[in-house]
């Protein structure tokens, strides 16, 4: 199993906990992103800088993804399509995205996005906070336990 991060969107916070859970279970985590990241010294976590583009890191991660393995990530699409690969996806507010919960996320980010093009704010999501990290590096450890990897 390996760790994908869909890096470009993830809070900073949350790369902290990857690049601890990397060390501690030695587990290969591989942030994807289109900008230049910097990542700590490790044999265990490395950067991938793609091109820059609409949707070309996430095609990059299904594309580098095989089954068992998790992505982080917060993007709706990406997550839909890990799970079509067989893999695990977990957005950084520590909620896993499910056969069972996937298309009705979907369309909800379709119904807000048809909202938001006929000009309603639909406003934003809430400021990420400590509960949120907190359900992330729980739901992490709890995944990675039943892998047994924790």
């Amino acid at each position: 199993m390996r760790i994908w991060v869909d890096a470009d969107a993830c809070p900073a916070v949350i790369k902290d906990i990857l690049y601890r859970v990397a060390e501690r279970v030695q587990i290969d985590v591989t942030l994807v992103a289109n900008q230049l990241l910097r990542v700590p010294p490790s044999k265990y976590v490395r950067a991938v800088q793609v091109p820059a583009g609409f949707d070309v890191a996430d095609r990059e991660i299904v594309r580098l993804t095989e089954p068992g393995d998790l992505v982080i990530t917060g993007d709706i699409p990406l997550a839909a399509d890990v799970l079509e690969k067989g893999g695990h996806a977990l957005n950084p507010r520590g909620e896993f995205y499910t056969p069972d919960n996937i298309a009705q996320q979907l369309t909800m980010r379709a119904f807000l996005d048809e909202l938001r093009g006929s000009g309603v704010d639909t406003g934003g999501p809430a400021a990420f906070n400590q509960a949120d990290r907190q359900r992330f590096a729980n739901a992490l450890d709890r995944h990675l336990r039943q892998a047994g990897l924790g």
